[in-house]
């Protein structure tokens, strides 16, 4: 039951297509199989990011009224600290319980010491480094904030196998509810705070209190015994999987939050506020979507690589297609109709948000096809294939937003942050999972018409917003629901179109 390394995985490079068809039926059966469990859990998954976000959405829009950009500037930059020290500080111990091959309970009491002693070691570390941090931010009065909001990630060390146990069992329920109860204590405490003049803090003990509250219904509802132990060979197998997972995480950070650090050095925290505006928007979707995603992406395909390496292959072809088709039309309606959407939802003082959230659109479907080649790839045991594709990405993003940020201020940073994701990320996540043994290739027909469609989409809603005067409610509705048909009726196929027609129309009584 050792560990599968990324060697491993890239070793299955040569397997070719499925040799029989009672290999084909067997492959297929399983990815059915677990496919329906991943299906259940995604359904509990939307649901909770929809309800957490929906929650958050209208925390945004009332704290937007309460608060003005700079807290916001320094909320980013706090953020980012958290976000970092969030992705690192339990060394891959949540995704290495939902991989482990055999018991849980056999591993769970070491992984939680683990767990523990990591995420204390390194919010000790931030403790100290957080002025530093913060001043090369471009605002050291951000750092108690920094110092405050990343205190989650204890919370997280006490709760990181409990929550890998839940997601290892399809438990999605449990997690959902989990997270809408602290999402609604979140909001509670934010806008409360903001309105007494808390300012960024409102934030940072907004988010406390919520981690607070679903880590204590995590720990009540996981089933598992909270136990302290450490079995040498446990540990090791724990880390030979997790010290990758965590650095490739870790990169994925910096990823997502070079540009908070960058743009708050270089044009301050009001500046910084409109671009935190605007990245938040784009993010939506990969938050509430890839958020869920992840949450049954990893346990699903684990599965199916225990199998046999077809079955791993053909569930990530069927899965690519579906997340392309969803993502894309999004996107075309988030950027050309972006002023439109900052002006109807937080008014005319963020309008220097739009112009970046135009050029984070192409960000949007870079984010939610590298997050999915991430999981495939923790799934296949191929940590170290995770670290390299966000090296190559860092590597080439840090100097773009830099040059970005001096060049065109904001929007710069957006058009560096858009480009090193398109030339640089997606090509490397292509590379990683072929070296990983995952056959790609009969994924591009099935990618010809949602790009016709987008593309159609994309002319469609920029020729009726033209068209169209009134208030942004009326451009957006007009405009996103004109260029959404177009895109249906080209990117889905008629057959299936008329399929979903007959599913809508009630039989008739015989």
């Amino acid at each position: 039951m050792n560990q599968r390394q990324g060697g491993d995985a890239g070793d299955r490079g040569g397997t070719g297509a499925v040799g029989t068809d009672d290999t084909a039926d067997t492959a297929g059966e399983q990815v059915g199989a677990i496919g329906r469990k991943a299906g259940r859990g995604l359904r509990w998954s939307l649901l909770g990011n929809l309800g957490t976000k929906v929650t958050t959405f209208v925390m945004g829009l009332v704290l937007a009224r309460l608060l003005v950009p700079e807290d916001f500037g320094l909320y980013a930059i706090a953020l980012a600290a958290t976000t970092f020290v969030m992705h690192v500080n339990d060394v891959g111990i949540i995704a290495a319980t939902v991989q482990w091959r055999g018991r849980v309970e056999e591993m769970a009491p070491t992984a939680t010491v683990m767990a523990l002693a990591f995420s204390t070691g390194i919010y000790g570390i931030f403790w100290v480094v957080a002025p530093y941090f913060a001043e090369l931010a471009g605002s050291a009065e951000a750092t108690p904030v920094v110092r405050l909001l990343t205190a989650i990630i204890l919370i997280d060390g006490v709760t990181a196998v409990r929550a890998g146990s839940l997601m290892r069992g399809f438990g999605h329920d449990r997690l959902t509810k989990a997270n809408i109860a602290g999402s609604l204590v979140n909001a509670a405490v934010a806008v409360t705070l903001a309105a007494n003049g808390a300012g960024a803090y409102s934030f940072a003990c907004g988010q406390v209190a919520a981690n607070t509250v679903t880590g204590a219904l995590v720990l009540a509802w996981a089933g598992l015994p909270f136990r302290l132990g450490f079995d040498r060979e446990v540990a090791v197998r724990l880390l030979r999987f997790g010290a990758p997972l965590a650095l490739g995480l870790g990169i994925e950070a910096v990823l997502m939050n070079a540009d908070y650090v960058i743009v708050g050095a270089v044009l301050g925290p009001a500046a910084l506020g409109f671009y935190l505006l605007a990245f938040n928007v784009s993010s939506w979707v990969p938050s509430v979507i890839g958020t869920a995603l992840r949450y049954v992406t990893v346990p699903s395909f684990s599965r199916l690589a225990e199998q046999r390496p077809e079955s791993l292959s053909l569930g990530v072809q069927r899965s690519v297609p579906l997340l392309v088709a969803f993502v894309l039309p999004v996107a075309v309606v988030t950027a050309t109709l972006a002023p439109e959407i900052v002006a109807f939802l937080y008014g005319e003082k963020w309008a220097p948000a739009a112009g970046v959230l135009a050029l984070l659109a192409v960000l949007l479907v870079v984010r939610m096809l590298t997050s999915l080649a991430f999981d495939i790839l923790t799934s296949a045991g191929a940590t170290r294939a995770t670290v390299w594709m966000n090296l190559g990405w860092a590597v080439a993003l840090v100097p773009a937003l830099w040059a970005g940020t001096h060049w065109y201020g904001i929007r710069g940073a957006a058009i560096g942050h858009a480009l090193a994701g398109l030339l640089i990320a997606l090509p490397m996540a292509v590379l990683m999972l072929s070296r990983a043994g995952v056959r790609l290739a009969p994924v591009l027909p099935a990618l010809v018409r949602p790009l016709l469609g987008a593309a159609l989409a994309a002319v469609v809603t920029m020729t009726l917003a033209g068209m169209t005067g009134g208030p942004p409610l009326v451009r957006l509705c007009v405009a996103g629901s004109g260029g959404l048909l177009a895109y249906v009726l080209l990117a889905v196929p008629a057959a299936r179109l008329r399929e979903l027609g007959a599913r809508a129309v009630p039989a008739r009584a015989r």
